[in-house]
C-alpha cells in the first residue's frame, strides 16, 4: 500500500479494536476480536488482522497509539492514549462541532461532552456495576437461552412493552425468570433489557447539543439508537464505525502527534 498508515489499538476487557488510517484519516482496515485473558496475544491478533483487512504489512506502519483498559500491555505501540481522549477524539472526526457521546461498552459506559473545537468540557464514566452495558446483555441473553448476536433480530419482533425496574445486573437476571413464569414473551423481555440499558445511560448525565452513540452496544443493535433517540428527544447519530471509536481516535492521535503515555 503506497500511503503511510498509522494505527490505534483499543484494548478493552470484552473486546481488542484496531483502526488503521491513512495520511488523510480515513479508515483503510480494522479488526476487532475478544480480548480474552491475554491482552498482548489479543492486540497482535487483532494487528494482523487489520493489516490483512486492509492490504498491507507492519512495515507500512509509521506509528501506532495504544489505548483501553489493557494499553499497557501493547508491546509494539510506540505510545499511549486515555480511552476518554482517543473516543472524544474519534468521534469528533466524523462530528466536527459541539456534541455529547454516548458509548455503551462491553463493560462500562462513557458520556463526554466536547466543545465544537473538539475539546472535552465534561466526563462521567460508569465503571462501579455492569447494568446498562454490554455485560448486562450478554447476561441477560444467556439467561433467556439466545445469542446475543439474535438479540437485535428478537427486539423487532417485540409487540408488548416489557419493564425491567432493576439496574443490577443479578436482580435483573432474577427478575426476567420471573417475566417468564408469568408469560412474557422473549421479544419484548429482549427490548425490555434494551430499554433498561438507555435509562441507565440517560440517568447518568444531562445531553447537550448533537448527541452521537458509539460502542459495540450500539454498533450491533440500532435499536438502542432509537430508544435513545427518543429517551433524549432527538435524532442521535453514529459514526460510520461505532465500535471501532476508540481505536480510531487512537489512530488519528497516531498520525497528528507523537504519542505520549
Amino acid at each position: 500500500m503506497a500511503s503511510p498508515l498509522f494505527a490505534g489499538i483499543d484494548v478493552g476487557a470484552a473486546a481488542t479494536k484496531v483502526a488503521l488510517v491513512d495520511a488523510s484519516g480515513a479508515l483503510v482496515g480494522k479488526a476487532a476480536i475478544p480480548s480474552g485473558m491475554d491482552f498482548a496475544e489479543a492486540s497482535e491478533t487483532a494487528r494482523a488482522l487489520a493489516l490483512e483487512d486492509a492490504g498491507a504489512s507492519a512495515g507500512d506502519l509509521v506509528r501506532t497509539v495504544s489505548t483501553g483498559y489493557g494499553r499497557k500491555n501493547v508491546a509494539f505501540a510506540d505510545g499511549t492514549k486515555t480511552e476518554i481522549a482517543c473516543h472524544a477524539r474519534g468521534a469528533h472526526f466524523y462530528f466536527p462541532e459541539a456534541i455529547t457521546i454516548i458509548d455503551i461498552g462491553g463493560q462500562d459506559n462513557k458520556i463526554i461532552k466536547l466543545d465544537a473545537a473538539g475539546n472535552r468540557l465534561d466526563f462521567r464514566m460508569n465503571r462501579k456495576c455492569a447494568a446498562g452495558t454490554g455485560a448486562f446483555l450478554e447476561e441477560i441473553a444467556r439467561r433467556i437461552g439466545v445469542r446475543i448476536e439474535e438479540m437485535e433480530g428478537l427486539a423487532r419482533l417485540s409487540t408488548e412493552r416489557v419493564e425491567i425496574g432493576s439496574f443490577c445486573t443479578v436482580f435483573s437476571a432474577t427478575e426476567i425468570l420471573a417475566l417468564v413464569r408469568r408469560g412474557a414473551k422473549v421479544p419484548d423481555i429482549v427490548k425490555g433489557a434494551f430499554r433498561s440499558v438507555v435509562k441507565r445511560v440517560t440517568e447518568m448525565d444531562p445531553f447537550e447539543g448533537k448527541v452521537v452513540a458509539t460502542g459495540g452496544v450500539v454498533a450491533y443493535n440500532s435499536t438502542v439508537v432509537e430508544l435513545l433517540s427518543d429517551a433524549v428527544g432527538k435524532p442521535v447519530r453514529t459514526p460510520p464505525a461505532p465500535q471501532l471509536s476508540g481505536a480510531i481516535g487512537a489512530a488519528l492521535y497516531a498520525r497528528n502527534e507523537p504519542a505520549s503515555s
